[in-house]
């Protein structure tokens, strides 16, 4: 099926993109592209689809999920072997474990990047 358009970045929200650029190319091990500035950093496998960016905005107001208030509108879900494991190293580069823990099966775990957005460690 052909669309309109071809996805290419999903662009995240942040008061320090270099910092989150750091932090995604360590937990998906895609390396930080060259050109990026203070204002906007990109981590990418070979490009589109797989592409993320961070864009530094002055007054960012990390989501607050899973209130309302503040909602996530995304995040990002990310596969791994071996949940214990991957938790301590996503703890050790930075990520805080979310106090909510929705998982009745125990196949993912939510957890907060360095800017607050909430990401998902799960597991097949």
């Amino acid at each position: 099926m052909n669309g309109i358009a071809r996805f290419r970045t999903t662009v995240l929200d942040c008061p320090n993109p270099r910092e989150l650029a750091e932090f995604y190319s360590q937990l998906l091990g895609w390396p930080v592209a060259p050109g990026g500035d203070d204002d906007w950093m990109v981590v990418t496998d070979g490009g589109p689809p797989k592409r993320l960016a961070f864009q530094r905005v002055a007054d960012f107001q990390p989501p607050q999920w899973p209130s309302s208030d503040r909602p996530q509108q995304l995040h990002i879900d990310v596969t791994v072997d071996d949940l214990d494991k991957a938790e301590a190293q996503v703890l050790r580069i930075g990520a805080v474990k979310h106090e909510v823990q929705p998982s009745e099966e125990g196949t993912f775990r939510v957890f907060l990047d360095p800017a607050g957005h909430t990401f998902c460690l799960c597991r097949d």
